[in-house]
């Protein structure tokens, strides 16, 4: 469906390059106006209106097809290779002990002062 879509595509966006390209633009109506050819096969206004409307039509199908080539790319379902994978489950042990951390004795409360490095101790 998808390359199908993208040839039609392609196809569209080419032929409206081209038919584009065939249209004359504004400015050359005024050298028609002074004496240019009659162009009597499509009438008096020439081949104006039915490239109009080739070319609408051909938009309106470039268009189609781009809105719907951006659809199917964004809702493309993603497959994954971890689906054939089983989840183990973690057990976990019946019973933990606590991990005990010791704790840092406090300083015992002595009459003296610590001393200082490079102090003399004091004399009695």
């Amino acid at each position: 469906m998808t390359t199908l879509l993208i040839v039609v595509h392609v196809i569209v966006c080419l032929f409206l390059i081209c038919i584009v390209l065939l249209q004359h633009g504004k400015g050359a109506d005024i050298g028609a106006t002074f004496g240019g050819s009659s162009q009597s096969l499509f009438g008096t206004e020439g081949p104006i209106p039915l490239l109009n409307k080739i070319t609408t039509f051909a938009a309106i199908i470039f268009m189609g097809t781009s809105i719907t080539l951006a659809y199917l790319a964004a809702h493309k379902s993603s497959g994954t290779i971890m689906k054939d994978v089983q989840v183990q489950e973690e057990q976990a042990p019946a019973q933990q002990t606590p991990i005990t951390v010791p704790m840092p004795t406090a300083p015992t409360a002595t009459n003296e002062a610590p001393k200082k490095t490079g102090e003399q101790p004091a004399k009695k």
